[in-house]
C-alpha cells in the first residue's frame, strides 16, 4: 500500500512530464507496468492535468465556436474518463482491503479512498500552476503577493491531506473506519438516461 508521499510522487512525475510539452495532444507515455497502482495513479493525473488546459483553453474570449464545442465535447469525455478512473482505484482498495472486518461500531468515511486521491491529484495541478504565478515577470507585486499567499495555502492543504490519507489507510486497515463505493452513475453521457438524447429517438 502506497503512502501519500508516495502518491503524491507519482502525480508530480505525471504533471512535470506533461509539461515537457505542454500541449493537450502530447501522447501518454505511462512509466509504469500496464495493470500497477502505480499506472492507475498515473493514468488518473495525466487525464486531470490535460483537462486542466482544456479548461483554460475554452475560456479564450475569442475561440472560434466550433472549436470550442470541440473542446467542451473532449471535456465531458474527460470527466467520464476521470470518473471511471477513480473507480477502477477504488476497485484497487476494495482488493487491498477485502479480508478486512471493520469494528462494531466502525465509522463510515463518505469519502472513499480513491476520491481522496482525486482530490490530491488536482491539488497539486493547483500548486503547480499557483507556483507558475508567484514566478512571473510580467505581474505586478500585488498579482505577485496574492498568489504567494494563495499557494501557501495550498501547501498547508497538501500537508493534511496527505495526513488524511495515511490515517485513513490505517483505520480502514485496523477496522476502525469503514467505506463504501457507490459508482458515480452519471446520467447526462447516457442516452438512455439524459432526456436531451433519448428525446432524440421520438
Amino acid at each position: 500500500m502506497l503512502s501519500a508521499t508516495q502518491c503524491y510522487k507519482i502525480f508530480d512525475q505525471s504533471i512535470q512530464d506533461y509539461h515537457v510539452h505542454d500541449h493537450v495532444d502530447t501522447p501518454v507515455k505511462n512509466p509504469y507496468p500496464a495493470g500497477s497502482f502505480e499506472f492507475l495513479l498515473y493514468t488518473k493525473n495525466w487525464i486531470d492535468t490535460v483537462q486542466w488546459h482544456l479548461e483554460d483553453i475554452i475560456r479564450l474570449p475569442d475561440i472560434n465556436p466550433t472549436e470550442g464545442i470541440q473542446i467542451k465535447r473532449r471535456i465531458d469525455k474527460s470527466n467520464q474518463d476521470r470518473t471511471d478512473m477513480v473507480e477502477k482505484v477504488d476497485d484497487y482498495f476494495l482488493e487491498q482491503f477485502k479480508n478486512v472486518v471493520p469494528k462494531a461500531g466502525a465509522r463510515i468515511n463518505s469519502e472513499t479512498p480513491a476520491w481522496l486521491l482525486d482530490r490530491m491529484s488536482i491539488l497539486l495541478l493547483k500548486i503547480y500552476h499557483m507556483k507558475e504565478q508567484t514566478e512571473r515577470k510580467d505581474a505586478s507585486a500585488e498579482h505577485i503577493a496574492k498568489t504567494q499567499a494563495k499557494l501557501a495555502v495550498l501547501m498547508e492543504q497538501k500537508t493534511d491531506m496527505q495526513l488524511a490519507f495515511d490515517e485513513l489507510m490505517e483505520d480502514i486497515g485496523n477496522g476502525n473506519r469503514r467505506f463504501k463505493v457507490y459508482r458515480q452513475m452519471k446520467m447526462y453521457n447516457d442516452a438512455s438516461l439524459n432526456p436531451m438524447l433519448y428525446g432524440q429517438k421520438k
